[in-house]
């Protein structure tokens, strides 16, 4: 039965999480605990590993739920859940992409959800933060943490200045090891 519930729950992640794992995350942690599968704080974590771990976000949090879930064959299961509907929605996109790329209504489309996905990606950073400083969770009571809402407020200024001084975009990589190595001496110590 969890073998079902991986393919159906990841499969409906795959097909409807449009514009990149950054806004599938809101999907995500819905379908997670619509099955129960993990808590809110637990979600939160994984999305945390699985930014800074190798590969995209959606199949990094697929696999992890599958192989707690379903053990190596759920992680299998989950993870082809996920990429199952991008590979064949590129598939048939590659079929009729010529003509599609030349409609007019087509691209209206695709403008129209450009503003959409922006404000999903910004509401789950807005988020994230709100529940990392103002600590609220099952496993926390409400409360603001001065230590994190200043962590975050260095992390980004540092992004913001590097933007602006280095005139070009920073690589997400080098933020993901400066936030560990800083997080390592205002956590860890």
């Amino acid at each position: 039965m969890i073998f079902l519930e991986l393919l159906l729950g990841f499969l409906r992640v795959g097909f409807f999480a449009f514009g990149g794992a950054y806004a599938a995350i809101p999907f995500i942690r819905e379908v997670v605990l619509s099955y129960g599968w993990l808590t809110d704080d637990m979600v939160t974590y994984i999305v945390a590993v699985s930014e800074s771990t190798p590969g995209p976000v959606m199949v990094n949090m697929a696999t992890y739920v599958g192989a707690t879930k379903g053990g190596i064959l759920g992680a299998a299961i989950a993870t082809f859940a996920v990429v199952l509907p991008a590979f064949i929605i590129i598939l048939l996109i590659m079929v009729i992409f010529k003509r599609l790329l030349n409609n007019r209504y087509f691209k209206a489309i695709l403008s129209g959800l450009q503003p959409a996905i922006i404000g999903i990606i910004a509401a789950t950073g807005v988020y994230m933060i709100y529940k990392n400083v103002f600590l609220t969770g099952k496993n926390a009571s409400f409360g603001f943490s001065i230590k994190n809402a200043l962590f975050t407020a260095v992390l980004a200024s540092a992004f913001f200045a590097a933007r602006k001084l280095g005139k070009k975009s920073v690589s997400p990589i080098l933020l993901i090891v400066v936030s560990a190595v800083a997080g390592v001496f205002v956590y860890g110590l």
